[in-house]
């Protein structure tokens, strides 16, 4: 139950609506699990960041698991096997536990789905001090049995700890499978933390210093992108020919991907692109998120006419 999660690439799902204001879109959903899958990628991440999960009710957050496992499972296109890595949003011990058990509950109620279809909790960083840290990671995965990837997004969490004493935390907890590091600038980080630790230590942030991470011993991606294709394009490149390789496969995407990592309106425009890709339906993001200016559009359809032949669907 806690080994190590697997390099590449695991994608962070958006959350869609059916309309703006509307309840989610379970069958857009379960699209892109299934696009993750058909691609290559490791897993998936649902009730990341990206996911808004913290603007989704109990409820809805527990009906997103069990569409998550069907589609992990085989379901709705995707092929068995797929990686299934459920987000927690608080940094809270209790409300953390609370929300843990909620979600397990939620998964083992699929018909013949256990929570073995769950690889790993992917919980936030609490606390600055390794005790405080290890303490908490502890109460999950007692509770839960499940292995703990580590979160260090100071930008949500509020917490910001030295990528050293993470390490030391990370070190002292067996059942960590994986770090994913987000805390800018994210490539010294994920050094320190590679030397530090024996775990996968993964990059985030839409992917736009995915390139500098791989060079310092990063395992892969754990991030959404409207194009994954290229994330695991540059991945692969790094595995097989190291930087020159990688370079050359993430130059096509870069501009894209730093465009839509836009502090604010990342998500709006991430949602704007899978819609036009045809996996979402609707591309609204819940208030109090920005939606995307109308500005904006023309150089988005500017960037995607750049993309290279086959960069999406």
């Amino acid at each position: 139950m806690t080994s190590l999660l697997e390099r590449g690439v695991w994608g962070i799902l958006a959350t869609p609506f059916i309309a703006p204001g509307g309840p989610i879109d379970h069958a857009s959903f379960a699209r892109q699990i299934a696009l993750y899958g058909r691609i290559g990628a490791r897993g998936v991440v649902a009730l990341g960041v990206f996911g808004e999960s913290a603007r989704l009710t109990d409820a809805e957050r527990q009906d997103l698991v069990r569409t998550a496992v069907h589609a992990t499972g085989g379901e709705n296109g995707s092929p068995p096997g797929l990686g299934l890595v459920l987000g927690l949003s608080t940094v809270d011990t209790a409300a953390t536990l609370a929300q843990a058990s909620a979600l397990l509950e939620a998964a083992e109620s699929v018909a013949d789905r256990t929570t073995s279809a769950i690889r790993a909790l992917m919980v936030q960083v609490p606390a600055a001090e390794p005790t405080a840290i290890v303490a908490h990671l502890r109460a999950v995965n007692e509770a839960t049995g499940l292995g703990i990837v580590v979160q260090d997004y100071p930008l949500i969490s509020g917490v910001h700890v030295r990528a050293e004493d993470l390490a030391d935390a990370v070190t002292a907890c067996p059942w960590v499978v994986a770090v994913k590091a987000e805390a800018p600038p994210t490539p010294p980080a994920v050094a320190t933390l590679v030397a530090g630790t024996s775990v996968p230590v993964f990059g985030g942030l839409g992917g736009v210093s995915l390139l500098d991470e791989l060079a310092v011993g990063a395992a892969g991606a754990m991030t959404g992108f409207s194009q994954p294709e290229g994330l695991i394009a540059t991945v692969d490149a790094f595995e097989r020919g190291g930087f020159a390789a990688a370079r050359e496969a993430w130059a096509p995407f870069l501009p894209l991907a730093q465009f839509e990592q836009q502090a604010g309106i990342a998500l709006a425009i991430r949602k704007e692109l899978l819609r036009r890709r045809g996996l979402i339906a609707d591309a609204s993001v819940r208030p109090p998120g920005a939606p995307l200016p109308e500005r904006l559009f023309s150089v988005l359809d500017a960037h995607l006419a750049t993309l290279p032949p086959g960069g999406a669907e």
